[in-house]
């Protein structure tokens, strides 16, 4: 039978697409290549057991992407969040909120310069 097997990708708008792909760069590490996006293979992901994309709508009236307006955000699985949170500090990016762990493993909430909401996941280690 004929289904989805993957993510093949997340396109948006950006008001300065330059800068933000310099943000992501510079703040979240995404090797952003010379057209001007990141192309993140499956093993990177495979690498870590427990990791996986998830697609999920939220009901119209959910709080989860504030302080966002927009109608979604981007999580971005990690392998090191306290690296990554500290990389984020160091250009000045602060978490809007972090999480305790759970049996999903953990997360952090930051904001890109235009507003976008990106929620930091490092997946919980399961066993195969």
């Amino acid at each position: 039978m004929a289904r989805v097997i993957g993510v093949g990708g997340i396109f948006f708008k950006a008001k300065d697409k330059n800068a933000l792909v310099k943000w992501y760069k510079e703040v979240l590490g995404l090797e952003m290549q010379d057209w001007g996006g990141a192309f993140i293979t499956p093993e990177a992901m495979a690498a870590h057991p427990g990791a996986g994309t998830v697609f999920s709508p939220f009901k119209a009236d959910t709080d989860y992407m504030l302080p966002s307006t927009k109608d979604f955000m981007i999580n971005l699985a990690v392998d090191d969040i306290d690296g990554v949170l500290a990389r984020c500090a160091e250009h000045g990016v602060t978490p809007i909120k972090t999480m305790p762990d759970d049996f999903n493993g953990r997360f952090a909430h930051i904001m890109d310069p235009e507003g976008t909401k990106i929620e930091l996941w490092q997946p919980r280690p399961v066993s195969a």
